[in-house]
């Protein structure tokens, strides 16, 4: 039986090997004619709002582990930006959340809303409300989830680009879910 050899490939002559490299960088360079439209736009900066990171509902008024209702924490902010013509950047949001259902959950079911907000320095262009329903398995207490992606229109001009806005999530809070964080992080 024959050895096998590896096929090794064949080199240029050596009058050709000289030509080859500048060909070779031309090709390269010739994709890169119009590079303005193929790198990503500059995002906008996001930001989890301190006060609404958290989410803690109780049963009445106890303020107890045993009146644990649901718990839960915004944990990421993940998203991407794309130049949609000269005057507007479509910025798309993905909102991570950790939840815990708690001894005084009625069900295995919980409503939550979080919010996602545009701002302009400190004025709010916009925000929307996004409704999740989480659905704990019988065998678990903890769930992850990921809201809908939400997509972001972004005015942009020669002279104010996507990263002078901000992009801000929370969960939307009853006062009194509001007051509990506050009390939590003693502010």
């Amino acid at each position: 039986m024959a050895a096998l050899r590896p096929t090794l490939p064949r080199r240029a002559p050596l009058p050709l090997r000289g030509l080859m490299l500048p060909g070779l960088l031309l090709a390269g360079l010739a994709g890169c004619a119009d590079t303005k439209d193929k790198f990503a736009p500059a995002c906008p900066g996001a930001a989890i709002v301190r006060d609404a990171a958290d989410l803690v509902r109780y049963r009445g008024a106890g303020r107890d582990l045993t009146d644990l209702v649901l718990s839960g924490r915004i944990t990421t902010i993940g998203g991407a930006c794309k130049q949609d013509g000269s005057a507007t950047v479509v910025t798309t949001v993905q909102v991570g959340i950790e939840l815990q259902r708690g001894p005084a959950a009625p069900s295995r079911q919980a409503q939550l809303a979080y919010f996602v907000a545009v701002l302009d320095g400190d004025r709010i262009l916009d925000k929307q409300v996004f409704n999740l329903r989480a659905v704990f398995p019988a065998n678990a207490d903890r769930l992850r989830l990921s809201g809908d992606d939400v997509e972001l229109r972004l005015p942009v001009r020669p002279d104010k680009s996507a990263s002078t806005y901000r992009i801000q999530v929370g969960f939307q809070l009853t006062p009194v879910e509001l007051q509990v964080n506050r009390q939590r992080t003693g502010r």
